[in-house]
């Protein structure tokens, strides 16, 4: 694990990090219900995912990694809310962060370098969704401007129960 002055860097995802990503991601649809997926993935399978957030354009991958040795420490995205034309301007983002690299200020290290790579971008509104409870993740986005704007209730099943998901805004 590394230590708590370990130097984090931010850049680009890349074809590279697909194993540490898949994993880290895994560790989240096994343990909570932070992502609605159910079943985890190999690489192969996530592959089409990191191959659709471009190092430019307005759906990007950034990792969070140690120096040396590299080590994930998570990753931000922003990806299309939605298909249809008209939402092009809108993107949902996330993040996701190894859970021992957790309240170490790598999430807000991710956003900030998300949200400098999208200011040139045509975006108008970036969004995202949160599994209740997640105080962590609601403060997070709140620091980066992020306003409540909704719940969806009950809107999804996992480990046998039902859980609410709140959805937050905020403009680009």
């Amino acid at each position: 694990m590394p230590s708590q002055r370990t130097e984090v860097q931010v850049r680009p995802g890349v074809e590279g990090d697909l194993e540490a990503l898949t994993a880290l991601y895994n560790h989240y649809v096994r343990e909570t219900a932070i992502t609605f997926d159910t079943a985890i993935f190999t690489p192969e399978e996530r592959r089409p995912w990191l191959l659709s957030h471009p190092e430019d354009g307005p759906h990007r991958l950034m990792v969070a990694t140690t120096a040396n040795p590299q080590e994930i420490l998570g990753y931000s995205t922003s990806s299309p809310l939605r298909t249809k034309p008209a939402y092009a301007t809108s993107v949902e983002t996330t993040v996701y962060v190894a859970p021992e690299a957790g309240r170490r200020g790598v999430g807000t290290l991710l956003y900030t370098a998300l949200f400098e790579a999208l200011s040139g971008e045509d975006l108008h509104r970036a969004y995202a969704g949160i599994a209740l409870p997640n105080e962590a993740s609601a403060r997070l986005h709140e620091r980066f401007g992020f306003r409540h704007v909704g719940t969806y209730r009950e809107v999804g099943r996992k480990f046998g129960r039902y859980w609410d998901v709140a959805w937050y805004e905020k403009p680009l």
